[in-house]
């Protein structure tokens, strides 16, 4: 039976060629620590993570490599800005769109530090209204955080709006781009980011046990490190380097996911995030309308031909949506994502919270026509509609 893939917005699958090769040439050939040995094979694998470094920046708009930190995945890059920002008494400006990575960091400092957050709720198609944004700011908002896209029905947030209220405020904004940094074109500058954070192996197309921060230049003074330790730079020293990126990148790095990092990064700028992009688009309009035409079958999110990030939400009237999302696997090769998707809220607001969530298709850079076709025929046959 074929395998056909829509579950890109969990982590992208397959890489490119590349990223397989540098890894496999990395663990055989090098095994090298990061910044940690004058070695031939050491100072090879140091070019590779500053060359990583520069294209990240190039990818995000960001200017400047050490403004790139490496962080685990996308949900570390997220502690380390929400819990090394905030302190006693600040207040935080979120929404119902938000995944665990936001609301559950968001909920500790609740707890631990009296951090006060307001919730701003989404209209109809998933989207934001900056007005909300600015009409939920206080005197104490030190931080604005919200997903560029949802990651239950791929609606993409007017972020740059929203970041330019933040920063009238005086506040930081803190963008989660989870879903789309890779296949939707992203300048922080443009999009007011302060930080941006962003997992490897989703549409970044690098290997999983990655991430990345951006940390504006100035904003790296107003964060406190959550880890201490190692950086393979001023040793003789106790206290933790001031300088950019080895501030935040304590121990040894996960050099074998950043070497498959940088080789995804180079193939994403040579194909180009907006051949991607488009890429994706065509394929999303694609299987949201031949979804909606579905007898029994709802479709939640933006409608066709409405921006996204490459994900198609819905539910099969009669069917759990673990149960369908486990019939399409097993007698179709189709697989995908169900349930809340780690974000309660948003299931509240869509009214399918009680119900279990939604079966989710996500589309990415390696999706293919037949992929779509195959996904749409699966559904028809489990609703039960005449093909």
């Amino acid at each position: 039976m074929p395998r056909h893939y829509l579950d890109h917005a969990a982590t992208s699958w397959p890489k490119p060629d590349a990223v397989y090769d540098a890894v496999d040439q990395y663990q055989r050939e090098s095994g090298s620590s990061v910044g940690r040995a004058a070695t031939r094979r050491a100072g090879e694998l140091q070019r590779i993570v500053e060359r990583c470094r520069r294209r990240l920046s190039d990818l995000l708009g960001a200017g400047s490599p050490s403004s790139i930190v490496f962080a685990f995945n996308g949900t570390d890059a997220l502690n380390q800005a929400i819990h090394g920002l905030l302190a006693p008494g600040d207040h935080v400006v979120t929404s119902i769109a938000e995944h665990n990575s936001i609301l559950r960091p968001l909920r500790m400092v609740q707890q631990r530090l009296a951090v006060s957050v307001d919730y701003v709720s989404v209209g109809p198609g998933g989207c934001v209204d900056p007005e909300a944004v600015r009409q939920a700011m206080r005197p104490r908002t030190r931080l604005v955080a919200m997903t560029h896209a949802s990651n239950v029905t791929g609606a993409v947030q007017p972020a740059g709006e929203i970041g330019r209220i933040a920063r009238e405020a005086g506040a930081v904004f803190l963008l989660d781009a989870a879903q789309t940094a890779g296949h939707v074109p992203i300048d922080v500058d443009d999009l007011q980011a302060d930080l941006l954070a962003a997992p490897g192996h989703k549409g970044l197309l690098g290997p999983t046990g990655t991430g990345v921060l951006y940390v504006r230049p100035g904003v790296e003074r107003e964060l406190r490190p959550l880890r201490q330790g190692g950086t393979g730079s001023v040793s003789d020293q106790e206290d933790q380097p001031e300088s950019m990126p080895e501030r935040f990148e304590s121990g040894s790095h996960n050099a074998a996911g950043i070497v498959g990092l940088d080789a995804a990064a180079g193939w994403l700028l040579e194909r180009g995030v907006a051949s991607v992009h488009q890429h994706v688009e065509e394929l999303t309009h694609r299987l949201s309308a031949a979804l909606r035409g579905v007898p029994g079958v709802t479709v939640f999110g933006p409608e066709v031909n409405q921006p996204g990030a490459g994900i198609v939400a819905f539910r099969i009237e009669g069917f759990e949506p673990q149960t369908a999302a486990a019939l399409l696997d097993e007698e179709f090769g189709v697989e995908c994502r169900a349930g809340l998707h780690c974000a309660p809220r948003m299931h509240r607001s869509l009214g399918t919270l009680e119900g279990g969530g939604l079966i989710r298709f996500s589309l990415g850079a390696l999706s293919t026509v037949d992929d779509v076709e195959a996904g749409a025929a699966a559904v028809q046959a489990l609703a039960g509609a005449p093909s």
